[in-house]
């Protein structure tokens, strides 16, 4: 049984393949900053996992 923790913090790629979006996409959501999950580490954006799933059931018609 192999237990394979899932990363807290997605990289822009990460974010693309998890939304299944482009990159530009993923970096205009990732420059909002009303969006609510992305984490700033120096110059590196990264979206916060539970947070990008909150956000997707808040914005969901």
């Amino acid at each position: 049984m192999e237990n394979k923790e899932e990363k807290k913090l997605l990289t822009v790629k990460d974010l693309c393949a998890y939304l299944s979006i482009g990159e530009t996409k993923a970096r205009e959501l990732l420059h909002n900053p009303d969006n609510g999950f992305t984490v700033r580490i120096g110059n590196r954006l990264y979206a916060h996992r539970d947070k990008v799933d909150a956000w997707l059931l808040r914005n969901i018609f």
